[in-house]
């Protein structure tokens, strides 16, 4: 079972950006991005259809994994 930012995480990283790099293209900063990834916040709506369209996947893609019971 994974959780949303460590899917957030792999992706990512199989993408080859760093943090930085993704919080410029999110219009966001690096610390908000490690929040994010550490699952210490999660990203709103708007942000999470940004992330879907940034990396070209569905909601469901991005929620693989994920258990939300």
């Amino acid at each position: 079972m994974s959780s949303l930012g460590e899917n957030l995480k792999y992706l990512r990283k199989i993408n080859k950006i760093s943090q930085k790099e993704f919080a410029l293209k999110m219009n966001t900063t690096q610390q908000r991005v490690s929040e994010w990834e550490c699952n210490k916040v999660e990203p709103s709506l708007y942000n999470i259809v940004k992330i879907l369209h940034l990396y070209n996947i569905t909601f469901e893609e991005l929620m693989e994994g994920i258990d939300i019971n």
